[in-house]
């Protein structure tokens, strides 16, 4: 029974990769320096008594507003509570003591008078204040005393503020580490899977207790299998089943089909409790809101189902801070049996070692084990030629959201259809590129094979395309022009249709699978776009027609420049129904045509601004971030001139020791409207290893944009 409540599917497309013969690899970097412990790291929890893992699993993680990393946050408030500067607040303190030491001073030395003994002598009796007992006076005159000190330190401390003082200097420097956190009860403990106990399942939870205390669980075990357990009660699978399962391997059941239980490493930190990955902390910056300041940032697919665009300049961290994070947190999610996962890049990106994957596509490389399915996988000769067509012509559609590549899709529909008719597959890249020029030979045998076959609907649609042949407008040899770039020798092995390779295609969305695409970046940048648009065209087709939308499918596209066309934009948008969503970087909004790009940040909902950002990107960024309304204060300071003789002589004395003239200062409130963060502040006001980020949850949740420190 694997991660998702299905038997073992290692023959489908989500099988490891084999390990092609080849010269022997350089071995990876070590960890940490030799002789160094390895540092502990607070998601891979494993330890000899499963007391790390208890310890990780029981940590608060209260709700919190969207992008907050949740794993021990301690909430704030939502507005930053007024706090006097320390100089003034200081100062204020010591001349409240002064004053209360001259009170106290004149009181005591008689220079006041005796009426401050008054309520002394109204409210005891003679005897007292009279008696011959040195113990009776001490108690009543030195005890009045104190009395009357304590309640002018009472009176001075409030008015200088001595208690903002003792919690704003003092106690910080007195209080201890905080002690470790209680057992919860029981009936709260997560660790005890009281679902499974209430569920009827009480001997799989005493063996997960078991496996958790003796240190043989880690947090994507504990995923798994409360994601096997969701299908238990969604009615997917039986509960005997899943008992059985949990029976038999303890901590080890539900396994992902690849037999894997953890990555080979991890970069950033994770959280698959509330299935957050920390990309950053929230910048401890005025412009951004009380509440999030200092607070780690960490997304989760949540935010990532309504899609993530990051735009900064080469080296401004995308890759590095952003897609790899993320694509480890969705390769995890995928071992957890969440979420399926398909990475496209160009070869050596950094995009993570092989065995993070399983199934590695690498076009252009002959030792690839893996094939890409030109077509999707699917058998629908219109579907085949509406996904060909964006891929082949979408950017060169008209730059409208309203544009697409009909046309296009129509000749291909038209070759498609009776090839397909007569040799029950789709065409191969040097078969369609020969069909699209119009050769005679082809065209010539495909029409004698329907006319043979009786295929009259199919004989028709070639005829069709016949006529077109040569004529004005016809875009047929545009389509062939662009085939052509895949029809080179460095292509000779892929995009096979014969059955003799191992293609992958995108419908295998429908398990948890962990794909890679490396696209061929050195002389072959217009291929690799092509590329691109053909996997985020497939991905969009093949996410839409999911029998199980429970498992959250992403694709993450390192660059994608040249992929954004009218129907990705479409694409995109219908995302969020599907429960998927896509991951895509941009070096400039420059390399995305001008009348989309406000459709794009508008069907985008989590948008990055990184450092570097040029004025007219950040724009952009500024227009779809609007305005808000702030509290603008305007200080005046108007000279004051003095009539009387002594007026102008203090003056004088003022302006002798200050060296400015003396003034009356105005203020004035109102409300402003104003930008969140202007086109120059995204420009120049970014620090680098910083970016700009605002959220929205699938739920309708957002989140302002935020300056966020990458290294942290």
């Amino acid at each position: 029974m694997d991660s998702d409540g299905t038997q073992d599917a290692r023959g489908t497309h989500a099988d490891r990769v084999p390990r092609p013969a080849g010269p022997p690899q350089v071995p990876p970097r070590p960890a940490q320096a030799p002789g160094m412990p390895p540092a502990p790291d607070a998601a891979a929890v494993t330890a000899a008594d499963g007391s790390t893992f208890l310890a990780w699993l029981r940590t608060p993680r209260p709700e919190a507003a969207p992008g907050v990393w949740r794993f021990g946050h301690l909430p704030r408030p939502d507005e930053e509570p007024e706090q006097i500067p320390a100089r003034q607040l200081l100062s204020g303190a010591l001349i409240a003591f002064l004053v209360g030491w001259l009170i106290w001073s004149l009181l005591s030395n008689g220079y006041l008078g005796g009426w401050w003994i008054l309520p002394l002598e109204l409210f005891t009796p003679d005897s007292w204040r009279t008696s011959d007992s040195q113990f009776v006076n001490l108690l009543v005159w030195d005890g009045y005393t104190v009395l009357v000190a304590f309640a002018i330190m009472i009176g001075v401390g409030r008015l200088g503020r001595w208690g903002d003082v003792w919690r704003r200097f003092v106690a910080p420097r007195l209080r201890r580490a905080v002690p470790q956190q209680a057992p919860p009860a029981p009936e709260e403990d997560p660790a005890q899977w009281n679902q499974l106990r209430a569920a009827g399942a009480a001997d799989a939870a005493e063996r997960l207790g078991g496996e958790a205390r003796a240190g043989r669980m880690r947090d994507v075990d504990q995923a798994r299998i409360a994601r096997a357990w969701q299908g238990v009660r969604s009615g997917r699978h039986s509960l005997a089943t899943f008992s059985g399962a949990v029976l038999k391997d303890g901590a080890a059941a539900c396994l992902h089909p690849s037999g894997e239980r953890d990555l080979p490493g991890r970069l950033a930190k994770h959280d698959l409790v509330t299935g957050q990955v920390r990309l950053g902390t929230t910048a401890d910056d005025p412009r951004n809101p009380y509440s999030y300041r200092g607070t780690g940032l960490a997304l989760g697919p949540d935010l990532l189902g309504t899609s993530l665009l990051a735009v900064g300049p080469a080296g401004s961290g995308k890759t590095g801070g952003v897609v790899w994070p993320l694509a480890e947190s969705l390769c995890l999610h995928a071992l957890a049996g969440r979420a399926a996962v398909v990475v496209v890049g160009a070869a050596g990106a950094g995009l993570g070692p092989v065995d993070a994957y399983d199934v590695v596509v690498r076009v252009g490389n002959p030792e690839s084990v893996y094939d890409l399915d030109l077509y999707g996988g699917t058998t629908d000769p219109d579907e085949a030629a509406a996904v060909l067509a964006e891929a082949l012509v979408g950017d060169l559609a008209d730059p409208h959201p309203g544009a697409d590549s009909r046309r296009s899709t129509t000749v291909l529909a038209q070759l498609l259809g009776p090839f397909r008719g007569v040799h029950g597959r789709f065409p191969s890249v040097p078969e369609l590129r020969q069909l699209l020029d119009g050769t005679p030979g082809p065209l010539g045998a495909l029409r004698k094979a329907l006319t043979e076959g009786g295929q009259e609907s199919l004989l028709r649609e070639l005829d069709a395309r016949e006529r077109q042949l040569g004529q004005t407008g016809d875009v047929g040899s545009v389509l062939a022009d662009r085939v052509a770039l895949l029809d080179r020798p460095a292509f000779a092995g892929f995009f096979d249709t014969s059955g003799q390779s191992r293609p992958f295609s995108l419908r295998a969305l429908d398990h948890p699978v962990r794909v890679r695409i490396d696209l061929p970046e050195r002389g072959h940048a217009d291929a690799s776009r092509m590329l691109a648009r053909l996997v985020l065209a497939q991905f969009a087709a093949s996410v839409a027609v999911r029998e199980d939308r429970s498992l959250f499918a992403c694709l993450v596209l390192d660059d994608a420049t040249g992929v954004i066309t009218p129907e990705a934009v479409r694409g995109i948008q219908r995302l969020r129904s599907a429960n998927a969503g896509v991951v895509m970087t941009l070096r400039t909004l420059d390399d995305v045509p001008r009348p989309l790009r406000s459709p794009l940040l508008g069907a985008i909902g989590c948008r990055m601004a990184l450092s570097g950002l040029t004025p007219w990107d950040g724009q952009d960024f500024a227009e779809v971030w609007g305005k808000e309304w702030i509290e603008a204060r305007d200080v005046t300071d108007r000279q004051i001139i003095a009539e009387t003789p002594a007026g102008k002589a203090v003056h004088m004395l003022r302006r002798v020791i200050t060296g400015n003239a003396p003034t009356a200062r105005a203020v004035t409130v109102r409300q402003v409207e104003r930008e969140r963060w202007s086109a120059s502040e995204l420009a120049h006001g970014v620090p680098p290893g910083h970016a700009v980020l605002s959220l929205t949850s699938v739920r309708g949740e957002h989140a302002p944009p935020l300056l966020v420190d990458l290294r942290s």
